[in-house]
């Protein structure tokens, strides 16, 4: 573990961020664990991207003077392994709302699955979802979406770099994907399921790699404090 300095000089923390968990308290988990058992009075932490409250998964915290590369780490593409149910969406497009409209799947084998996957493979047009961060007229979307707001959200380009369907149990499909920065996962669920004439929302989200960075070498927050409170026993 290292020193109260080395980690004002700035270190790379990896986190593996539990479910229900916003990307912010386990930032905060960890500031707190170096302040209360380095005794540490001030020191900068921040994540290199966020994750949403219902995905698990590699969270990058840099402490120190290391916050300032979390622009660049942001830029690294990302892998993510998960769940689609097919059949059924939702306005946030994952659990976190319910479903509101329901869509056949009779029509629906692997062929098809596997045969739809090409056109969201490269550089693709995605919409963000309603219920996401980004700001529009001043406010976050997902506020105007609490209110019931209609909202014009534009699309962006983003680019998947591998796409691949790792088990089919409809209605659910496992998959594993690479992407550049700003993609939706949950978009991408919701547009597949379009693809394939019917609807789909995400269940299951975990981020395993940033970059060369995996959640094999992560951490939960818990057990980041452990470890700095057996270092300072």
């Amino acid at each position: 573990m290292a020193t109260p300095e080395e980690f004002l000089e700035g270190k790379v923390v990896l986190i593996d961020k539990p479910l229900q968990w916003s990307s912010f308290q386990a930032v905060n988990k960890v500031k707190w664990s170096l302040k209360k058992h380095l005794g540490l009075k001030k020191i900068k932490v921040g994540h290199a991207g966020t994750l949403d409250p219902l995905a698990t998964g590699l969270l990058i915290v840099c402490t120190g003077k290391f916050t300032k590369r979390i622009s660049e780490l942001q830029g690294m593409e990302k892998e993510y392994t998960g769940t689609f149910h097919l059949g059924a969406t939702t306005p946030s497009y994952d659990l976190e709302t319910e479903v509101n409209a329901t869509f056949p799947t009779g029509h629906i084998d692997e062929k098809l699955i596997h045969d739809t996957l090409p056109q969201f493979i490269g550089e693709i047009d995605q919409k963000p979802p309603v219920f996401s961060a980004i700001k529009k007229d001043g406010k976050r979307l997902y506020e105007h979406a609490r209110k019931g707001e209609e909202v014009e959200i534009a699309t962006r380009k983003t680019t998947i770099h591998e796409f691949e369907i790792t088990r089919i149990a409809l209605p659910e499909v496992d998959f594993r994907v690479v992407c550049s920065k700003g993609t939706y996962i949950r978009s991408l669920a919701y547009d597949f399921g379009a693809a394939l004439n019917s609807g789909a929302h995400l269940t299951a989200l975990r981020r395993t790699k940033i970059g060369t960075f995996s959640v094999e070498d992560a951490i939960s927050p818990e057990a980041f404090e452990n470890r700095l409170e057996d270092h300072t026993a």
